[in-house]
């Protein structure tokens, strides 16, 4: 097969080695440091224990000169997204798998009949002017929500911390062949993957965990136990996830848990700086529309009034453009 990574940085590293381990041929699209990296020394996963993985790959600037692929994956933040597709269109050929794993709500989530009164409608907040979806067809999407954290400890080295999981599947929701293929192929490289009946339901449920703590993370600059440690905040949060809960009845994802049965999820998971935080710190772009933006929005289609929620956008933006990151 033919498969690429565009985006080599934690989480397409970390499937990068997968399929590579999967006895795939990689190619990678990636550009300054981290071609010169990927061209010389490969593709490097640094596991828990310190033990490397090194595989190598095919690195190129332009995507031309890779051609039609059998697979992409999409693992960049959401602000580099449009620049993404300005350039994927030489990967594509007709029957190419477009397999994204990035945060938050991602330009296909109201395809495939799925969204209730929403369904079909394009989100403004992610692309505003249509043009990924115009570049990057909703045909050749197949939708991905990783449960693994990673890092970067240098251009093409990855670091795993904890979690291996990938979901994926057909944002009409059909058990179609090329997705288990897909799936299969990823467990054959040592991730944990699976298909789902419904892949937005679980798009939404990872975002109802992360829309509130990654922003109050880069707005305070602490780990996510010190923010779940306070009751004041930690009720905030829960006010903000109850109005997402609420807009998710509205569009067909119901989630039957409260807020606190979340928050005993992220507990578990100790004292970790969330993505967002870590953009902050690297005075990178942050993920404020994939995160809330879109869920104020497809509030405002459904008809309700999220005040907690745009109370929380208001004061990660204004300090994100302050920083110029936004």
């Amino acid at each position: 097969m033919k498969i690429c990574i565009y985006g080599a940085g934690a989480i397409g590293g970390w499937l990068g080695v997968a399929l590579a381990q999967a006895g795939e041929r990689l190619n990678v699209v990636a550009r300054g440091a981290t071609l010169e990296a990927l061209q010389t020394s490969g593709l490097q996963l640094v596991r828990q224990g310190g033990v490397v993985t090194r595989v190598p790959v095919n690195a190129v600037e332009d995507p031309a000169a890779l051609g039609p692929q059998d697979v992409v994956t999409v693992a960049v933040k959401a602000p580099a997204l449009a620049a993404v597709a300005e350039r994927i269109g030489p990967l594509l050929g007709p029957d190419t798998v477009v397999l994204t794993a990035m945060n938050g709500v991602p330009w296909w989530f109201l395809d495939g009949g799925f969204g209730g009164p929403l369904a079909g409608r394009r989100l403004s907040a992610i692309d505003p002017d249509g043009r990924i979806a115009a570049a990057i067809p909703g045909h050749h999407v197949i939708g991905g929500v990783v449960h693994a954290s990673c890092s970067l400890d240098g251009p093409g080295v990855v670091r795993h911390h904890f979690g291996n999981g990938l979901i994926v599947g057909e944002p009409s929701g059909e058990p179609t062949e090329r997705v288990q293929r897909l799936a299969d192929l990823l467990q054959r490289g040592g991730i944990d993957a699976r298909v789902s009946p419904q892949i937005q339901k679980d798009v939404w449920y990872k975002l109802w965990g992360n829309m509130t703590v990654n922003p109050i993370s880069a707005l305070t600059g602490a780990t996510t136990d010190r923010i779940l440690a306070d009751d004041l905040l930690r009720g905030f949060i829960s006010a903000v996830m109850l109005e997402a809960r609420t807009v998710g009845e509205r569009i067909g994802v119901p989630i039957a848990e409260m807020p606190e049965d979340r928050h005993a999820v992220t507990r578990k998971l100790g004292a970790f700086k969330t993505s967002m935080l870590q953009d902050v710190e690297a005075g990178r772009p942050v993920e404020l529309d994939a995160l809330v933006s879109a869920v104020r929005e497809l509030a405002e289609g459904v008809g309700l009034a999220t005040p907690f929620t745009d109370a929380l956008l208001g004061l990660a933006r204004v300090q994100a453009r302050g920083l110029g990151l936004y």
